[in-house]
C-alpha cells in the first residue's frame, strides 16, 4: 500500500491569498482533509461527518475561492472518492448562497443536473400550498443518491430549465438500486432515479441555473479536484524513485510529470487571481465565462491523461496490479475526468472561438 505521510498535505494555487481567506473555510477543509488521508475510497464516515454538522459549509466567494479549490485538490490528492463526495455538497452551498436560499442544518446534499435523451425530467406547478412544484420523471447520473438527504435538481418547465430542491428521502423518489459496477469511484453509485409527483421549491429563476456566474466557477471547482488526482499519483511516481536509482527514463519520466503539474498548477493560479477580482460574494460583477471554464477544463483533463499515462510507463504493471491505492487513484481519476467531454467540449470551446466569446488571438 502506497504511504503519501511525508507528502505535502496542502495544494495551493495561491499561496499568498491564504493570508486573505477565511480561517474558517481552512478549517472546514483540514477536517475534511484528515478524513481523506484515512478513508481508502470509503465515504461512509465523510457522510456521517457532513450529516451531523449544523452549520453551513464554507461558500465559494472571492477570499474564500483559494481555500477551497486548493483545499479540494489536497484532499483529491489522497482520495478521490472523499472529494467527488463533497464537491456537490459545497456546490449545493454555493448554488442555494447564490438564490438566497438558507442551508439546511444536519443535511448532506447532491446536485443532479445532467439530462437523459429521450424522457427529461419535467417540472409542473401544483396547488399543493408548500412548494407549488412538483418533479415527474427520471434523472440520470445521481451520485449517492441513496445516501444525500436532500439533492438539487433540474428539470424541464413550459418556460425552459429550472432548478429545486427536493428531499430525497421523500417517498416519492425512488432510487435505481441496482449494483455499480464501476471499478473507479466504485463507491460513489451514479445511478438513476425516479421521482414521482416529488414535491419540489423553485431555487432561481427559470434558466437561472446556467446563466448565474457561479456556474463556470463550479465547473473549474471540478477542475481542481482532478488536478489534485494527478498529484496523488504523481507522488507514487515520485517515492518510486527513492526507492531505487532511476535511470534516465525514470528520470525523464519524472520531469514530464513535474512540468505537466506545474502548468495545470499555473492556469488554476490563474483562474483563482480571477475570481478574487470580484467585490461581490455572488460574483454578479465576476466577467468568468462557461468558454473560460472550458478551457481550463480541457487544459486539466489532457495534463492528467497524460500523468496517468506517464505513470503506466515508468511504474509498470506491479503497481497496477499490488497497490490497492495506487490502483483505486488511477480508476478513479479515469473515470473523473470523464466528467470532461474530451473533443466535445473542444467542439463547444470552437464554436463559442467562432462566435467571438474568447479574446482572439
Amino acid at each position: 500500500m502506497t504511504s503519501h505521510a511525508a507528502a505535502p498535505q496542502h495544494i495551493s494555487f495561491a499561496p499568498t491569498a491564504q493570508q486573505r481567506s477565511d480561517s474558517d473555510a481552512r478549517k472546514w477543509i483540514a477536517d475534511i482533509l484528515k478524513l481523506a488521508q484515512g478513508a481508502c475510497g470509503d465515504p461512509t464516515e465523510l457522510i456521517a461527518t457532513l450529516k451531523a454538522q449544523a452549520t453551513t459549509p464554507p461558500v465559494l466567494s472571492p477570499t474564500t475561492v483559494n481555500d477551497i479549490w486548493s483545499g479540494l485538490a489536497s484532499v483529491a490528492a489522497y482520495d478521490l472518492t472523499i472529494a467527488r463526495a463533497v464537491e456537490p455538497h459545497l456546490d449545493a452551498a454555493a448554488i442555494l448562497h447564490q438564490a438566497g436560499h438558507a442551508w439546511t442544518p444536519h443535511s448532506f446534499r447532491g446536485v443532479y443536473a445532467a439530462e437523459s435523451g429521450s424522457t427529461p425530467l419535467q417540472a409542473n406547478q401544483v396547488s399543493n400550498p408548500e412548494t407549488g412544484w412538483e418533479l415527474n420523471g427520471p434523472k440520470p447520473w445521481c451520485s449517492l443518491a441513496d445516501k444525500v438527504t436532500h439533492a438539487i435538481v433540474s428539470a424541464h418547465t413550459d418556460d425552459g430549465r429550472r432548478t429545486f430542491t427536493v428531499d430525497m428521502q421523500d417517498q416519492h423518489v425512488q432510487v435505481d438500486s441496482s449494483p455499480w459496477p464501476s471499478n473507479g469511484l466504485a463507491n460513489i453509485p451514479s445511478g438513476g432515479v425516479q421521482f414521482t409527483g416529488a414535491p419540489a421549491h423553485p431555487v432561481g429563476a427559470t434558466n437561472w441555473y446556467l446563466e448565474r456566474p457561479g456556474f463556470a466557477l463550479g465547473g473549474v471547482g471540478v477542475a481542481a479536484i482532478w488536478f489534485g488526482g494527478a498529484v496523488g499519483i504523481f507522488r507514487s511516481l515520485q517515492q518510486a524513485t527513492h526507492r531505487r536509482e532511476p535511470d534516465q527514463l525514470a528520470l525523464a519520466w519524472l520531469g514530464e510529470a513535474d512540468r505537466h503539474l506545474h502548468a495545470g498548477a499555473a492556469i488554476l493560479a490563474q483562474a483563482v487571481a480571477e475570481v478574487e477580482k470580484a467585490e461581490q460574494d455572488d460574483f454578479s460583477d465576476l466577467n468568468f465565462s462557461w468558454p473560460t471554464a472550458l478551457r481550463i477544463r480541457g487544459a486539466i483533463a489532457e495534463i492528467c491523461e497524460r500523468i496517468i499515462t506517464i505513470s503506466a510507463h515508468a511504474l509498470g504493471p506491479g503497481p497496477l496490479t499490488v497497490d490497492a491505492d495506487h490502483l483505486r487513484r488511477v480508476a478513479d481519476l479515469s473515470v473523473y475526468i470523464r466528467q470532461h467531454h474530451a473533443a466535445r467540449d473542444d467542439a463547444a470551446l470552437g464554436r463559442f472561438v467562432l462566435e467571438g466569446k474568447l479574446p482572439s488571438w
